[in-house]
């Protein structure tokens, strides 16, 4: 229980860390007002053009006497819409990130540098780490779409669906999506994805404790837009402690008392 309250900590500290230094939590936003605005104008387009495109997809159906063609397609379309929308909430961390890269990757840094002394660096291109992050993101994605697509199956057991199902669905979308965030800090140590989540398994109720949370708030982009360079921070931290980087309290001490040591630049 101590590992699930503290990873609930980090994601308290990493959000105080950007309210101390609000010009990092202004660059921060960026990425995902960005990733929002183009999200929020597919999901216009599907609402406006869903119908059309089933009805292209299924001309099958032309033929059909009423009301069947019009509650097929009808249907379909409700399918397709729902789809697009479920698809959008598992993709939009991971796009985000992806679309951040730079951003976030300074901004965890600064938190490194602020309570350890120093930023570890992997050394790679930007082009070479952009690629990496985005293979790695569409590893995480297939593995989640995976068990998303068995819990929709469980989801049909009487009474467990309804229950336990839910619970361990939130429990597996918290532990990956705590993977994407502390992907930042990994691939700047570099970390593969593979070892990231053996790090992760190793200290379950650690980052069960920090992305359940998220993924309850991360339900609604708009929140996610917000929380997420906090979230960032948060991350690193809780990287820290797992590759036993914690700072010495005098560290975080002075960090606490001098906020605007860091932050005050521009992120290059």
């Amino acid at each position: 229980m101590r590992d699930l309250m503290a990873g609930m900590a980090y994601l308290g500290k990493g959000q105080r860390w950007v309210a101390r230094n609000r010009r990092q939590w202004g660059f921060g936003l960026l990425p995902g007002l960005v990733t929002l605005v183009g999200y929020a104008v597919a999901v216009v387009c599907l609402a406006l053009y869903a119908d059309d495109a089933v009805a292209w997809a299924t001309p099958f159906a032309d033929d059909w006497a009423s009301p069947w063609s019009g509650l097929f397609r009808g249907a379909l379309t409700g399918l397709l819409f729902g789809g697009g929308l479920l698809l959008a909430l598992i993709s939009f961390t991971a796009v985000t990130l992806l679309v951040g890269q730079p951003f976030y990757e300074e901004l965890s840094a600064r938190v490194d540098r602020s309570v350890g002394g120093e930023a570890p660096e992997s050394g790679l291109p930007l082009w070479r780490e952009l690629w990496i992050s985005a293979r790695e993101s569409l590893a995480v994605l297939v593995r989640v779409a995976a068990w998303g697509v068995l819990f929709f199956a469980l989801g049909f057991v009487p009474f467990a669906g309804q229950t336990v199902v839910p619970a361990a669905g939130f429990c597996v979308s918290g532990f990956f999506l705590a993977e994407e965030l502390t992907a930042v800090a990994l691939q700047r140590r570099g970390v593969s994805l593979r070892e990231r989540l053996r790090l992760l398994r190793s200290r379950k109720l650690l980052t069960l404790g920090f992305g359940v949370p998220l993924a309850l708030l991360f339900l609604v982009p708009v929140v996610a837009v917000f929380v997420m360079p906090g979230a960032v921070a948060g991350a690193t931290l809780l990287v820290r402690d797992l590759m036993g980087e914690e700072a010495p309290a005098e560290a975080e001490a002075e960090a606490e008392a001098e906020p605007e040591t860091v932050g005050d630049g521009a992120l290059t």
